[in-house]
């Protein structure tokens, strides 16, 4: 695990290991390997041997941390694709002083206030922030990042006005503010709007169908492991995160279930490694 224990992405990694552990009928251990936004615990996933019995969480930082600076794997050779697990729903949300009730009127409001609305974000070259960097560059807006070091100081100082609009990984700890009608929720910025707000409509649907952001959570292991070790995993995988209870678990944290085949996979990570390395090349962005 590529990330510390507890929070959203724990959860996501040991689902993942309850459902092999079940499967294969064999004991799974859980071993957090957190630092440098996840580079560390998949440097570890890259360099252990290729047997079958040490896989990892992978996720989209092995998109976007090479594009920031030097990484201990080579995204697109050093890893054996199992599945995808699941993807996250980032959102904008306002305070209320904002003069803005929807996504069209905060563009607007941007784009007549340049560089004089600040936005808050989980930290340089997170996903919220890549996601802000690519709307300003598609709407011809100018906004001022405010970089934390996590998530809940974020919505803290939302709460407060210390800044008006914030974007966030996912819907966790966004979505009780929104419901005690304290917090404005303006888009989301996953391709479809989210069953837990249904009522607040996508970045893309808004006029913006190229904006769309979600960090994602899959199944991986060193390059070279055995394609029958491959494919057992994968469908036990696809196979345990069909649960009704699993899906309805990750719902609650604001995420989406999507598996794949290993192959969707490895075109998937291709496809996002190519794209994230667009917007920070475009918006010349290095890792703090």
């Amino acid at each position: 695990m590529p990330f510390p224990a507890g929070g959203p992405t724990d959860l996501v990694g040991r689902a993942a290991a309850e459902i092999l552990r079940d499967d294969l009928g064999q004991p799974v251990i859980v071993d957090n390997r957190a630092g440098g936004n996840g580079t560390i615990g998949l440097g570890a996933i890259a360099k252990s041997a290729p047997d079958g019995y040490t896989i990892g969480l992978t996720a989209i930082t092995l998109a976007t941390a090479p594009h920031l600076g030097p990484v201990p794997f080579d995204a697109l050779n050093d890893f054996s694709p199992i599945s995808n697990i699941a993807s996250m729903t980032p959102v904008i949300v306002a305070n209320p002083a904002l003069p803005a009730s929807t996504f069209t009127e905060f563009v607007a409001y941007a784009r007549a206030n340049p560089g004089k609305l600040s936005y808050g974000t989980p930290g340089v070259a997170t996903v919220p922030h890549l996601a802000a960097e690519m709307l300003q560059s598609a709407a011809g807006i100018k906004l001022v990042h405010v970089p934390y070091k996590g998530a809940a100081q974020q919505i803290q100082d939302l709460l407060a006005g210390s800044i008006l609009v914030d974007f966030q990984s996912s819907l966790v700890l966004a979505l009780p503010q929104v419901k005690a009608g304290k917090l404005r929720p303006i888009a989301v910025l996953t391709p479809r709007r989210s069953p837990l707000l249904a009522e607040v409509p996508t970045v893309a649907e808004s006029g913006y169908p190229g904006i769309t952001a979600a960090p994602w959570f899959g199944l991986g292991g060193p390059a070279g492991l055995p394609r029958e070790s491959v494919t057992r995993m994968n469908a036990a995988i696809v196979k345990g995160m069909r649960s009704k209870e699993l899906i309805d678990r990750f719902t609650a944290i604001g995420a989406t279930v999507q598996t794949s085949t290993p192959e969707e996979f490895a075109a998937y990570i291709r496809s996002e490694y190519a794209r994230w390395g667009e917007v920070i090349g475009k918006a010349a962005i290095k890792a703090e």
